[in-house]
C-alpha cells in the first residue's frame, strides 16, 4: 500500500478525530510553516556526525548546489566513508578542542550541522560555534517518529526550545493553527534500514581502526561490541518477528485489561541524559512495585521494549525477575520490539522516562505518567500522579490541547521523510534543504507568517 505526500494550498481544514475502527484516507494535516530560504552564497557548512547512512551527503550535496561551502569533520573510517574527499577533515578527539577552533576560523564557517547535541564532540562544537554567533543546526529523530524527523536549531529534546515554551501563550500566539488529527498507519517505517545502515556503519568503523587509532564510540562499548550487536540483531530478525508475534497474541487474546510501559534504549542519549536514570533497572523497579501496590488485581503490565533494543542490558531477565518479587507472575508481559500502534489502540495507560511514542499515546488520549524531560511533559498532557495512583486511576490528557501542540510541532520542526530509506530520504530533502537555508529557525519562522502563506501537508493512503 503505497503513500503519497501532496503539498496542498491552504485552506481551511479540519481532519476527522482518531477513530480505532475507522481506515481514513487522510492519515495527517498539518500547517507546514516554510520559512523563504536565502541563498548559499557567502555561507560554509561545517558538518560533524550524523545519522547512518549517506543523509549527510545527500543533503551537502544539496546546500552546494545552492553556492555554499560544505565541510565535514570525521573521527573514523564510518565518516569519512559517506564523503568526498576533497571535504573531508579527519579529526582525533584528542586534538578536537584545537583542531575544532582553527576549521572554524580557516574554514570561515557560518553553519554548523550535527545529529544529536550530547555526543562530546558535539557539546564543545555547540559551545564555541554560540561563542562564535554560528547557526547551530540540529537533526534528530522525529519527536512525532517515524512519519517525521525533528529539525531544530541550538538544541534537541532536553535542550530544545520547546523545554521552555509555556503551552497556554503557545496557543494564544497561534489561534489559527489546526487542531484536527486523523488516523495513522500502523505499519510505516524504515526500521530494517536504520539496522543495515548501522551494521554497515560500526562495520567500516572497524575496518579503519589502524587509521583512526584514538576513536572512541560515545556509548561505551568498543567498536567491535557494537557492531557485534548490530550484526546480531538483524540475524535474529526472524526469530523475533516469530517471539514478538506470540507475545502480541497472548495479549490480544487474554481478555485483561493492561497497562503498556513505553521502554527505551538504555544508551539513548534522552535516556542517559535528560532523565533521572542511568539504566533500564533503575525505571522498571519502581514501575513494577508501583503496579503491585496499585492496579487492580485483575490488570496486567505490558513492557514493550524498544524496536532497536539489542540485549546489551538484560530486561526480560531483570522484568521476570521483579515480578516474581512482587508477586506478579502471570500479569507481567514483555513484548520484543515491533510495532506499538495496536498495543497502544487496546492498553489503559501508558508509562514512559521520556520517549518520543510517549506522543502515540497522548494522540490516542491515554493517560500517560513520565519521569525525565521531554518536549511534550506538558502539565496538561502527562499526569504527575503517584504510581500507585496512576494504577488505580490514571488521570486523562487534556487531548485539545494535546491536539493543538502536536499541530503546532508539525507546523515548525517535524519534517517529513526518514534518515535511512532511499524513499526517506527523498522526501526528507525536499523540505529541509529551504529550512536549514532559511534565515529564521522554524519556531520563529511560523510567527513571522500568516496563515496564507503556510502550506498544509497530506499522507494520502
Amino acid at each position: 500500500m503505497g503513500h503519497i505526500w501532496r503539498c496542498i494550498p491552504a485552506a481551511p481544514l479540519v481532519a476527522p478525530a482518531p477513530s480505532r475502527d475507522s481506515r481514513a484516507a487522510v492519515t495527517d494535516v498539518a500547517h507546514s510553516a516554510m520559512p523563504q530560504p536565502t541563498s548559499g552564497h557567502g555561507r560554509s557548512f561545517l558538518f560533524l556526525q550524523g545519522p547512518h547512512g549517506p543523509f549527510f551527503r545527500q543533503l551537502a550535496a544539496a546546500l552546494a548546489g545552492t553556492g555554499a561551502a560544505v565541510w565535514r569533520a570525521g573521527f573514523n573510517r564510518g565518516d569519512q566513508a559517506f564523503w568526498p574527499r576533497h571535504t573531508y577533515l579527519a579529526q582525533s578527539p584528542a586534538d578536537w578542542p584545537d583542531r575544532l577552533d582553527a576549521i572554524l576560523t580557516d574554514r570561515r564557517i557560518t553553519d554548523l550541522v550535527l545529529y544529536g547535541d550530547t555526543r562530546p564532540v558535539h557539546a564543545l562544537a555547540i559551545a564555541r560555534a554560540r561563542a562564535r554567533n554560528l547557526t547551530v543546526h540540529v537533526f534528530e529523530e522525529g519527536y512525532l517518529r517515524p512519519y517525521w524527523i525533528t529539525y531544530e536549531r541550538g538544541g534537541s529534546n532536553g535542550h530544545s526550545r520547546l523545554m521552555q515554551m509555556d503551552l497556554p501563550d503557545l496557543m494564544a500566539r497561534h489561534p489559527d493553527l489546526s487542531a484536527g488529527m486523523a488516523e495513522v498507519p500502523p505499519v510505516w517505517g524504515d526500521m530494517r534500514q536504520h539496522m543495515f545502515w548501522g551494521a554497515v556503519y560500526h562495520g567500516l568503523v572497524l575496518a579503519g581502526a589502524r587509521r583512526y587509532p584514538a576513536f572512541q564510540p560515545h556509548r561505551g562499548l568498543t567498536v567491535g561490541q557494537e557492531f557485534a550487536l548490530y550484526l546480531r540483531r538483524l540475524l535474529m530478525l526472524p526469530l523475533h518477528r516469530w517471539e514478538r508475534m506470540l507475545a502480541t497474541r497472548r495479549i490480544a487474546q487474554g481478555r485483561f485489561p493492561y497497562h503498556l510501559v513505553l521502554l527505551q534504549l538504555e544508551h539513548d542519549a534522552s535516556f542517559q541524559n535528560h532523565s533521572p536514570y542511568r539504566t533500564m533497572a533503575e525505571f522498571i523497579a519502581p514501575v513494577m512495585a508501583g503496579f503491585a501496590t496499585g492496579a487492580p488485581v485483575h490488570h496486567h503490565l505490558v513492557f514493550k521494549a524498544h524496536p532497536l533494543e539489542d540485549g546489551r542490558a538484560p530486561i526480560a531477565r531483570d522484568i521476570r525477575a521483579l515480578a516474581h518479587r512482587h508477586g506478579l507472575t502471570g500479569r507481567v508481559h514483555f513484548v520484543r520490539g515491533g510495532k506499538l500502534g495496536r498495543l497502544l489502540d487496546t492498553a489503559q495507560a501508558a508509562v514512559t522516562v521520556n520517549s518520543t511514542a510517549g506522543q502515540q499515546a497522548l494522540w490516542r488520549g491515554l493517560p500517560l505518567r513520565i519521569f525525565g524531560d521531554a518536549v511534550y511533559g506538558k502539565p496538561e498532557f502527562v499526569s504527575t500522579q503517584a504510581l500507585s495512583d496512576f494504577f488505580a486511576a490514571p488521570r486523562a490528557p487534556d487531548l485539545a490541547a494535546y491536539r493543538a501542540f502536536r499541530a503546532y510541532l508539525l507546523a515548525t520542526s517535524q519534517i517529513p521523510g526518514g534518515f535511512y530509506s532511499a524513499a526517506g530520504r527523498k522526501r526528507l530533502l525536499r523540505g529541509v534543504v529551504d529550512r536549514v537555508l532559511a534565515d529564521r529557525d522554524p519556531y520563529d519562522a511560523l510567527g513571522a507568517m500568516n496563515a496564507a502563506q503556510r502550506q498544509q501537508l497530506r499522507v494520502v493512503i
